[in-house]
């Protein structure tokens, strides 16, 4: 369904969680990732996750701040915000059809930080990818 406008209705936000059979606390690695920063880089996360979902995806032109992985990368999704000494990544994934969720939905991963002008270092990706696999497999969110 579309808004009022006519437009393109917003994808939906949401907070993977792991699963108990891979992780006995079911934790939520996004929601830890955001909740270990300052405040103000936090909502600068948010208000870039809410731009993407309202113009959706697709047709979001990120600016620097959403940008497309590639590689061994392919198919997940990086807000990238930086700050004085450090450039924070929050992985996502953009499920269009899901048993599980009600409609279009970007699907916050987990994140990390790095120093600037340098590359994330390896385990960070191999982390993210095994929570999309996870996802992939139980279609896990918060709430």
């Amino acid at each position: 369904m579309s808004p009022a406008g006519g437009g393109p209705a917003p994808w939906r936000i949401h907070f993977f969680q792991r699963h108990r059979d891979d992780d006995a606390s079911t934790a939520v690695p996004a929601r830890d990732f955001l909740d270990s920063l300052p405040p103000k880089i936090a909502a600068e996360f948010q208000a870039v996750l809410d731009a993407v979902a309202a113009a959706p995806p697709p047709a979001f032109s990120g600016g620097g701040k959403w940008e497309a992985m590639h590689g061994d990368m392919g198919g997940i999704y990086e807000v990238r915000i930086s700050s004085a000494g450090a450039n924070h990544r929050l992985s996502c994934l953009l499920v269009h059809g899901s048993g599980r969720l009600s409609g279009p939905s970007i699907i916050c991963l987990g994140g990390f930080k790095k120093p600037p002008r340098s590359a994330a270092h390896r385990r960070e990706y191999l982390r993210i990818r095994q929570y999309a696999d996870e996802f992939r497999k139980h279609e896990g969110v918060l709430g």
